[in-house]
């Protein structure tokens, strides 16, 4: 494919670059990342529109999954400019699959807020979530995130920390997270991009909330945009308490 098209928007052109004179592909490139895409999607639009064609790749991932290409996908679509997918590797799934934790069901929430507060209500917004979660980290904000997902999700959930995946210094590490907080702590300087997978609350577990703490949470619910009905059939799910009775309390708010 590489060889075949007509432009090469890559992601960071000298690390591809690499790449290319590899496979000796002489394809001319462009630049496309995070910080030009911008003004960038309008001229490689441009170039689409003369009947010209475009691979778009990325240095460690899938394209538009945590990385550049969602907006250009979506100016091409508008323009009814055909896109073709490539399938390739992404860490997500590539550390879900041998995580260990159930992969039937999943979220996946790529880079968390920078900012203490937004970070640590979006994780809030996840505590009651079943579904195995899967986040990314950069090595400097590692120990603060596991920090926050202790103190929110509960130091004892299941947790998996792959890092560089696919690459030479690839490493998986399994534990809970009051044990990965330890080890990072006292141990271990982080290196490399990395990959969360956390496991789920456990369905079976059903939360004992007073009514206060009920009323607190369906606000919060409410706040996040849910109706009700939703919130009231959320919470039924992890207490003891049906969608009805909670329904009712929400109609007191």
């Amino acid at each position: 494919m590489l060889k075949e098209v007509d432009l090469i928007a890559a992601e960071d052109t000298r690390r591809t670059g690499k790449l290319l004179q590899h496979f000796q592909i002489n394809t001319p490139q462009i630049s496309y990342h995070a910080h030009n895409q911008n003004f960038r999607t309008a001229e490689l639009l441009s170039y689409l529109e003369q009947g010209k064609s475009i691979a778009l790749v990325t240095d460690a991932g899938m394209p538009g999954i945590s990385d550049p290409g969602y907006e250009m996908v979506v100016a091409a679509i508008e323009a009814k400019i055909k896109v073709i997918p490539i399938p390739g590797v992404t860490a997500a799934l590539t550390a879900l699959t041998v995580s260990g934790l159930s992969t039937d069901r999943f979220i996946f929430e790529g880079f968390l807020p920078v900012k203490g507060k937004e970070r640590k209500e979006r994780l809030a917004s996840l505590q009651y979530e079943t579904k195995t979660l899967i986040f990314y980290e950069a090595p400097h904000r590692i120990i603060t995130t596991l920090t926050d997902l202790g103190v929110i999700l509960g130091t004892e959930r299941r947790i998996v920390l792959a890092r560089e995946l696919t690459k030479i210094h690839e490493e998986f590490w399994r534990g809970t997270i009051e044990e990965a907080i330890a080890l990072y702590t006292a141990h271990r300087q982080p290196k490399g991009e990395y990959t969360l997978i956390v496991a789920g609350k456990s369905a079976t577990e059903s939360l004992v909330l007073s009514e206060a703490e009920l009323k607190i949470e369906l606000v919060q619910l409410l706040q996040q945009g849910m109706t009700k009905s939703q919130a009231s059939r959320h919470l039924a799910q992890i207490t003891s308490l049906s969608r009805r009775q909670i329904y009712q309390l929400a109609l007191e708010i």
